[in-house]
């Protein structure tokens, strides 16, 4: 299973537990397609955390299917994993996880410099990117700032940057704008949608706030197919 023609995310058949308490997850078919922009959301216990990091392959595939970009991860090692993680998928966190004693510069840098993949598929040396990837999200004027001096929402689009810099096909984004208000979330929206879109990549996007999802390809309630979800 490979090529550009396979979907981004496919899985059939996936049942996940911790250790050896009941399921959280329990899937019978999941597709998102590639280039898609697709609004996924739950209740809390949903299944929602579990199911990303299966995706970003932080968590091992339980017997059935998971292929994502065409690569079956339960056939996988822990460390094949880590390193098809860093190549192909750009995860924005709900907190963001930037590295407080660097600068905005060197936050954005980090998946790059630790991964010969992404850095290859650099069309611009390593500096130029970055400052490009800063100027497309408006913080090109913060890259020599620590980030522990910067805004809730000027944190996001640094987080969002470091996400997108290197090209992933895949774009994870957990509830990337959950500390910002109305107007903030609009505008972050607009910049990530016009980035994913100019790299051609495909986004999931996790939120509670479904006053967002009008503005997606695709929802996705992961209780309507999640058969054990709250």
């Amino acid at each position: 299973m490979s090529g550009e023609a396979t979907p981004a995310i496919q899985a059939s058949g996936l049942v996940f537990a911790y250790k050896k308490g009941s399921p959280v997850l329990d899937i019978d078919e999941l597709t998102i397609e590639r280039g898609e922009k697709v609004f996924l959301f739950g209740p809390s216990g949903s299944g929602k955390t579990t199911l990303l990091g299966l995706i970003a392959g932080v968590l091992r595939p339980p017997p059935g299917s998971l292929h994502v970009l065409g690569r079956d991860l339960g056939a996988l090692s822990g460390p094949a994993r880590d390193s098809f993680r860093a190549s192909n998928i750009g995860y924005v966190f709900q907190m963001f996880n930037l590295i407080p004693y660097l600068d905005v510069r060197d936050n954005i840098a980090l998946p790059i410099r630790m991964n010969a993949e992404r850095r290859n598929r650099l069309a611009l040396p390593l500096d130029e990117a970055v400052a490009e990837a800063a100027e497309h999200l408006g913080i090109g004027h913060l890259l020599r700032e620590r980030v522990t001096r910067l805004s809730v929402g000027q944190q996001q689009r640094v987080a969002a940057a470091r996400a997108l810099v290197g090209a992933p096909a895949v774009i994870i984004a957990d509830e990337p704008t959950s500390a910002l208000d109305a107007d903030r979330r609009h505008a972050f929206l607009e910049l990530l949608f016009r980035n994913v879109t100019e790299l051609g990549s495909t986004l999931v996007f996790v939120s509670h706030d479904l006053s967002l999802a009008e503005r997606f390809e695709r929802t996705l309630s992961l209780p309507d197919f999640n058969r054990v979800a709250v």
